[in-house]
């Protein structure tokens, strides 16, 4: 499998994403600066200077016109993906966590974090409102307030618009899921997926299925329509993020010890490398070293044939699928018990 290693950032990688047609990649980190790639090379494009804070989460649009990035700097802004100016600032009373168009690229939405004696709050704004960046404050067309619970404030860690912009998708760092409804903020259903902190909650292109990653060392599949449980990825260190594949029935997983421990082991006993799983069978088939530290972010091209990996050490890795994983067919034990008995017969 060969890598591109894409070292445009000083600080651990947060989040990498595709675009809609799978050319360009979007990477940020916790050093301000978020960047574009050219997927055929590897090459960096651009850069989008203008947050103060740590870059949790971004979001091109579906023609990449249009980036979102959510800052800790309790900002989000949106650039335009050609020439890399600042269009418009998005103000927020919190850190902002994570950011999502909607189908339509006309709305978005946003979740902050709990600030001085601000609860959460997940926010809907119009991205056609406002003119410009001179100190004017755009407000949200929905905002919810996200109340404490047990007298510990919530935080969230991911945001999704479902299928035809129907529910909010919502991850918390106590284990729930939590669907909103983005007309009116009320919640239409919430179940808790894990016991410990979701650390991401990624769908699959057609918003059919999702997938969680959590600190209690699981990875878990759900149905996006019903909310139905359907398979359960475990492995022996918390897991950061996970992606589904487009192309074929696999799940790659991310993670690795705790970036506060890193300093205290080698690379070997951290096993920061990226683990892929059959979807139906729930096993482990292969896995691809490489990072120096706990992996934070994973994306895989809608097309298939790469994916990109960011980590605590502050690389980007971009790999390229070599012809044997593309031509690999996943294994149907039916067809070979079939078989089996078929030669038996004959016998």
């Amino acid at each position: 499998m060969r890598p591109y290693l894409l070292q445009g950032h000083e600080r651990p990688i947060t989040v990498v994403k595709y675009n809609h047609d799978g050319d360009l990649l979007f990477s940020a980190s916790k050093d301000q600066v978020p960047c574009i790639w050219r997927v055929e090379n590897g090459e960096r494009i651009g850069t989008f200077h203008g947050h103060k804070g740590t870059i949790w989460d971004l979001d091109p649009d579906r023609f990449s016109n249009h980036l979102l990035t959510a800052s800790a700097d309790a900002t989000v802004k949106m650039w335009s993906c050609e020439t890399g100016e600042l269009l418009k600032t998005f103000v927020h009373r919190g850190p902002v966590r994570g950011v999502a168009w909607s189908d339509d690229n006309k709305l978005f939405a946003s979740i902050s974090d709990p600030f001085v004696e601000h609860n959460a709050k997940i926010s809907v704004f119009d991205s056609r409102d406002g003119e410009g960046i001179d100190g004017e404050t755009i407000e949200p067309v929905l905002e919810i307030d996200v109340p404490k619970e047990n007298n510990k404030r919530v935080q969230m860690t991911n945001i999704w618009w479902t299928y035809l912009n129907e529910h909010l998708l919502v991850a918390f760092d106590n284990g729930l899921i939590r669907l909103y409804d983005p007309n009116t903020g009320d919640i239409e259903d919430e179940f808790r997926a894990h016991e410990k902190k979701i650390n991401r909650l990624q769908m699959n292109r057609e918003k059919t299925m999702f997938i969680t990653s959590s600190a209690d060392f699981t990875s878990k599949l759900y149905d996006a329509v019903n909310l139905k449980h359907l398979k359960t990825y475990t492995t022996d260190r918390p897991v950061n993020d996970a992606v589904i594949s487009e192309t074929k029935d696999h799940i790659l997983l991310g993670g690795g010890q705790e970036a506060m421990s890193v300093t205290t082991t080698s690379g070997k006993v951290g096993k920061f490398e990226t683990r892929f799983f059959w979807l139906v069978y729930e096993e482990e088939f292969g896995t691809v070293k490489g990072h120096f530290g706990p992996i934070n972010a994973i994306a895989i091209n809608p097309n298939g044939r790469n994916y990109a990996s960011g980590a605590e050490d502050g690389y980007v890795r971009l790999h390229m699928f070599d012809k044997s994983y593309l031509d690999m067919k996943d294994p149907v034990p039916e067809a070979e018990e079939s078989s089996v008995d078929d030669d038996a017969d004959a016998e």
